[in-house]
């Protein structure tokens, strides 16, 4: 994956899905932050929000889902009865079967799981060490499932993310992701765990960007290195109609 501009909007694209028709990406820091939390002015992030959200409508998807994140497991399944931008209740991923549809989820090291499927189905999940312990992956693959869309024939890709070298954790922690107790503070790959819980799950087509929020903290935000900005993963399916 190469970092490319999707519309004017400087992202990390994900190369694998347009087969399908699906578009997928995760800005960097070039893009700016899409975090109120942040120290930006609000109508400079208000601002972003809105130009992605025309850039949505641009590629054929009027509507756009995203939610306050919560570091859960809860993955909202959307119908597409809806045109705008939809901020729905706290969860932590969106799927949608419908054409036509955006779902967002802000992440800055927490790892962005993106899955797609040839009838454009698609989801988008945030998964730091908590979503992982719970196996959001299993829950969005679940949702899926529950719409016609067998695991073995989804693609999913781990985004950029705090890599294994860098992501220390309590050893209390590192066992409920791992089943492991180092019995010190140790290191732990959450894309590699989440790669896991997808396989078990029946998915058999896994990307994983190269790209780690820390090590290349010229790029993209991390909460370890400090920083209170925050960079959006997105996924459009086909255009609607």
């Amino acid at each position: 994956m190469t970092a490319e501009a999707v519309q004017g909007i400087a992202a990390e694209v994900v190369d694998d899905f347009a087969a399908f028709g699906v578009t997928a990406f995760t800005t960097g820091r070039a893009a700016g932050t899409y975090g109120t939390q942040s120290d930006a002015p609000v109508r400079e992030v208000m601002g972003r929000w809105h130009a992605l959200q025309a850039l949505a409508g641009r590629l054929g998807a009027p509507r756009l889902a995203s939610s306050p994140q919560v570091h859960g497991a809860e993955v909202l399944a959307h119908a597409g009865d809806w045109r705008g931008w939809l901020r729905a209740a706290p969860a932590d991923g969106h799927v949608a079967a419908r054409p036509g549809t955006a779902l967002v989820v802000t992440i800055a090291d927490c790892v962005p799981v993106l899955l797609a499927h040839p009838s454009g189905a698609v989801g988008v999940l945030h998964s730091g060490w908590r979503g992982t312990a719970a196996r959001i992956v299993e829950h969005g693959i679940s949702a899926l499932a529950q719409r016609g869309i067998p695991a073995a024939e989804l693609r999913v890709h781990l985004g950029p993310a705090i890599c294994g070298r860098c992501y220390e954790v309590s050893p209390e922690v590192h066992a409920q992701l791992t089943g492991r107790d180092p019995g010190r503070p140790a290191t732990v790959d959450l894309r590699a765990v989440i790669a896991d819980h997808a396989r078990a799950a029946g998915v058999r087509h896994i990307t994983i960007s190269p790209c780690c929020t820390r090590c290349h903290g010229e790029r993209y935000f991390s909460h370890r290195a400090g920083d209170l900005g925050r960079q959006v993963s997105c996924i459009l399916g086909p255009p609607e109609g």
